[in-house]
């Protein structure tokens, strides 16, 4: 399994396009085959800020995500212009091994 934990902070005044657009991506990747689920969360003291949970089968699964229509359409072509800070980390559950 693979966990994406982004973070988006709007430029001001873009706050409620990009929150509209977050979810239209959403809902649209949550039927993804290989998406376990697509989560967005907008900050309580920062309403500009939003955190995109994500859990993938695999990166396998992940890649696709980036390569759907909608996510080039709605993230990188519609939301990526409209952000002052995108960063984002994947990570795996740990084991128990270490």
């Amino acid at each position: 399994m693979l966990i994406v934990v982004a973070r988006y902070v709007v430029a001001a005044g873009h706050e409620a396009t990009v929150a509209r657009l977050l979810w239209a991506n959403a809902q649209a990747s949550r039927v993804e085959p290989g998406c376990l689920e697509f989560s967005v969360y907008r900050d309580i003291d920062d309403p500009g800020a939003f955190l995109l949970y994500e859990r993938y089968t695999g990166e396998a699964a992940f890649q696709a995500h980036r390569r759907t229509p909608h996510f080039l359409d709605i993230i990188e072509r519609r939301v990526a212009p409209l952000l002052d800070v995108r960063a984002w980390t994947r990570v795996t559950p740990l084991d128990g091994g270490g």
